[in-house]
């Protein structure tokens, strides 16, 4: 996931001239939050070395360290100081995002501002900040999610560093986290979430692919098929329920059948939930989705990052290399919206929602 944090740094001086406290308090929680990852980083050998170090610690990230390493020699991803760092929080996830949607709506309102242009969410430092936040919009009438993000990619205008929000992963699980991550500063369409998240998802997918035929055993692999199936069929039951929200809301029924048949399918959206997990065998890694009341603001991004995978995947067949497959990507980049998307759909993407952001 990416949050735009383009020259935040100054950000604030130019809100002061272009916008209210409000606005302004918002980019100073961000640049100050920004500053104290980076600065309350140290480098891996570093912490490695350090006695005080665990012996767990000292593990994840030799193995991070590694991937790190694979990421460069064989998926061509950048070679720069990002995820050569570690930072160490004492907090669960490094942000909170909020969302928002109209009650009878499935597209995410939208924030604008000075430098780094209009994106569907705001981003939290501080879980109480995001919660005093969503309280304003849920009594303004909007739907809201507050949600924990565990990693996020400034887009190369930083140096990223691993965080002990995301370390202990599972070895595949944060080959798939770095991956993904540094994708993003391969090629970033400012305004095209799809274009984004679907083309850092290909090649998470396919760097895991081949770095678990390098480093992994059956065991890992294994663990991994599961969690990509358990992934998969969540992420089925979400689109499911969206596109019955979406058909609900485009009917010709009046607002408060709408509203009605919406808390039924959110309803149902849980019973579904249940029997998925007793077909899991009883995990529950998503159990923390539905910790607040479920809302449209749930579901807004969720073919965010599926749409264009396929699409994709084949193009990076197609171009038979990485290198090769991220000038195609940059090509692809280069087009107006509706042109790239048209031809993502042509390599055999899903055309997005007319809810998704603009």
């Amino acid at each position: 996931m990416k949050l735009q944090w383009r020259l935040v740094l100054g950000a604030g001086a130019v809100a002061a001239g272009l916008a209210g406290c409000s606005t302004l308090g918002y980019y100073t929680q961000a640049a100050q939050g920004q500053i104290a990852l980076l600065a309350d980083s140290r480098p891996i050998d570093e912490v490695i070395a350090d006695p005080a170090t665990t012996p767990q610690l000292k593990i994840r990230l030799a193995a991070a360290r590694q991937i790190r390493a694979f990421a460069v020699a064989r998926l061509a991803l950048p070679d720069n100081k990002s995820y050569r760092n570690y930072t160490a929080l004492s907090r669960p996830f490094v942000v909170w995002n909020v969302v928002a949607t109209p009650a009878l709506s499935m597209k995410p309102i939208q924030w604008c501002f000075p430098v780094a242009g209009c994106v569907n969410y705001r981003g939290y430092y501080g879980k109480e900040d995001a919660a005093a936040y969503a309280k304003e919009l849920r009594e303004a009438g909007y739907d809201v999610q507050v949600g924990g993000v565990s990693a996020y990619s400034t887009l190369g205008y930083f140096n990223d560093p691993l965080i002990s929000t995301f370390i202990n992963y599972p070895d595949a699980e944060l080959a798939r986290l770095i991956f993904h991550e540094l994708s993003h500063q391969v090629v970033y369409v400012a305004g095209d979430s799809q274009f984004n998240e679907s083309f850092a998802s290909a090649v998470e997918e396919a760097g895991v692919e081949q770095w678990l035929e390098r480093f992994g055993n059956q065991a890992m692999r294994e663990n991994y098929a599961r969690y990509t199936v358990r992934r998969q069929d969540f992420l089925q039951l979400l689109l499911a329920c969206r596109r019955a929200l979406e058909a609900n809301y485009k009917s010709s029924a009046g607002d408060g059948a709408k509203l009605a048949e919406k808390k039924r399918l959110f309803a149902q959206l849980q019973l579904d939930y249940a029997a998925l997990k007793v077909r899991w065998g009883g995990y529950a890694g998503y159990d923390r989705f539905f910790a607040e009341p479920l809302s449209n603001a749930h579901l807004a991004a969720v073919a965010t990052y599926s749409d264009f995978v396929p699409a994709f995947r084949n193009l990076l067949k197609r171009e038979g290399s990485f290198p090769a497959f991220y000038a195609a990507a940059r090509r692809l980049a280069a087009l107006d919206k509706p042109e790239r998307h048209r031809r993502l759909v042509a390599l055999g993407g899903v055309a997005p929602s007319s809810t998704q952001d603009e």
